[in-house]
C-alpha cells in the first residue's frame, strides 16, 4: 500500500473521530441543559402551588373561624390544589395538605372563635395550622434541589 494512502487515511479517520466527539458532546450538553430547564420549571411549579394552597387554606381558616355557614362552593378551589398536588408532590406533602383540608371543613362546625378567644390561641401557639405543611414542603423542596 502506498504510504500517501495511509496519511490520507489516517487524516480521515482523525477527522471522523474528532466529529464524532464534537457531536457528543454538544448532544451530551443540550441534554443536560434541557434536564436542568425542567428541574428549574418543576422547583417552580411546586413553589407556585403551594403559595395558591397556603393562601387559599388560609383564607378559608379565617372565614371557617368567624362563621358557621361554609358553602361547599368555596371549598372547591383548595379541593382542585390538593388534586394538583397528587400529581406533583410527594404523599406526604398530599397527606398534610389533606390534614389542613379536613381541619378547615371540621372548623366551620365549631363555634364562632372572638378575637380575645384568638389572641389567647395564638399566644399559646394552637393556632398555627399550615405551620406542619409549610415545613412538610420546605422539606421536599430541599430534597428536590439536591437531586
Amino acid at each position: 500500500m502506498n504510504p500517501a494512502y495511509i496519511s490520507v487515511i489516517a487524516a480521515l479517520c482523525g477527522s471522523l473521530i474528532g466529529g464524532i466527539a464534537s457531536l457528543t458532546a454538544s448532544w451530551l450538553s443540550g441534554s443536560a441543559q434541557v434536564r436542568a430547564q425542567q428541574f428549574v420549571a418543576d422547583k417552580t411549579r411546586r413553589q407556585e402551588l403551594y403559595r395558591s394552597f397556603i393562601e387559599e387554606a388560609s383564607r378559608l381558616y379565617g372565614e371557617a373561624l368567624a362563621t358557621e355557614q361554609g358553602e361547599v362552593t368555596n371549598l372547591v378551589q383548595i379541593y382542585a390544589l390538593v388534586s394538583r398536588m397528587r400529581v406533583l408532590s410527594t404523599s406526604a406533602v398530599v397527606q398534610s395538605a389533606e390534614s389542613v383540608v379536613q381541619m378547615i371543613v371540621d372548623t366551620y362546625f365549631e363555634p364562632n372563635q372572638t378575637l380575645r378567644e384568638l389572641r389567647s390561641a395564638s399566644i399559646d401557639h394552637r393556632v398555627e395550622p399550615l405551620r406542619h405543611f409549610s415545613e412538610v414542603c420546605r422539606n421536599e423542596l430541599r430534597q428536590f434541589g439536591s437531586r
